[in-house]
């Protein structure tokens, strides 16, 4: 895998082409910006590592700020492959001063550089094209009066980084499948409103559906009362009493502990 091309705040350009190293007991590490992370193993073992611990991929960002620089696909480790998060923060020289290992084959460093001493050095706005500036500008507005949710704005703020080549582009379709299991989000304010009135309609079909079946379904208010929970506790309500089960017997006024209740 060949490193991302060099991205983000343009002073920090200058640190392209050199190698900053840190030893740590019998480790060198070393960092060489928008290139990669390696680990060399100083003994006299005959297998004594020497590898990648990440290649330059993208920049991590949060809150509008270039917040680190992330080293991806290294060497093997186990399942997965070894990545790199590097830390820039201010200091009188350029060097790489900590080395830890958070997780397992997930290392984070530590490099200091009067580069980012400034408190605007890493904010990222400034570092985007007048066109993508102007993107931002309109997704502000658009958050500001409300036409789409904190959801939509992020996904928006994503596509903008991405498109700047600050991040690197992922396929999404699991994280959305995920998403869809723990609930519904929404992009604007009108798709949630007009998916809701939908549900609601649904649940009050599903409640009359119950009472021509002479059934009052109350809901317990200890439990999930979001619209999708109740419309799905209905639905599987209505099935039951079709179904004659004894669920239905439950729905009609039964103690409601049954003796193969786990």
């Amino acid at each position: 895998m060949s490193p991302s091309a060099i991205s983000g705040p343009a002073h920090l350009f200058r640190l392209a082409g050199k190698c900053f190293s840190f030893v740590e007991s019998t480790y060198k590490y070393e960092f060489c910006p928008f290139h990669n992370v390696t680990q060399h193993e100083q003994t006299f073992r005959w297998n004594a590592y020497s590898g990648i611990l990440g290649i330059w991929h993208e920049w991590e960002i949060d809150n509008n700020t270039f917040i680190g620089m992330w080293m991806r696909e290294g060497d093997s480790c186990e399942t997965k492959s070894r990545q790199t998060k590097v830390h820039l923060v201010c200091g009188r020289s350029n060097k790489l001063a900590y080395v830890s290992e958070p997780s397992t084959c997930v290392y984070s460093l530590t490099f200091e550089t009067p580069l980012v001493c400034h408190p605007h050095s890493l904010l990222v706005y400034p570092t985007l094209t007048e066109a993508l500036q102007k993107k931002w500008d309109e997704a502000e507005q658009l958050l500001y009066d409300e036409l789409i949710t904190d959801q939509g704005y992020r996904k928006m703020l994503k596509k903008i980084f991405e498109e700047a080549g600050l991040l690197k582009a992922t396929e999404e379709k699991e994280v959305e499948k995920q998403n869809k299991k723990i609930g519904f989000e929404f992009e604007t304010v009108e798709k949630c409103s007009k998916e809701y009135k939908q549900l609601s309609e649904e649940i009050k079909t599903l409640k009359d559906l119950l009472s021509q079946h002479g059934i009052a379904y109350k809901g317990n208010l200890a439990e999930n009362t979001s619209v999708e929970h109740v419309s799905h506790k209905l639905a599987t309500a209505v099935t039951t009493l079709l179904n004659g089960s004894k669920d239905d017997e439950h729905l009609r006024g039964d103690t409601g502990v049954w003796n193969d209740t786990v």
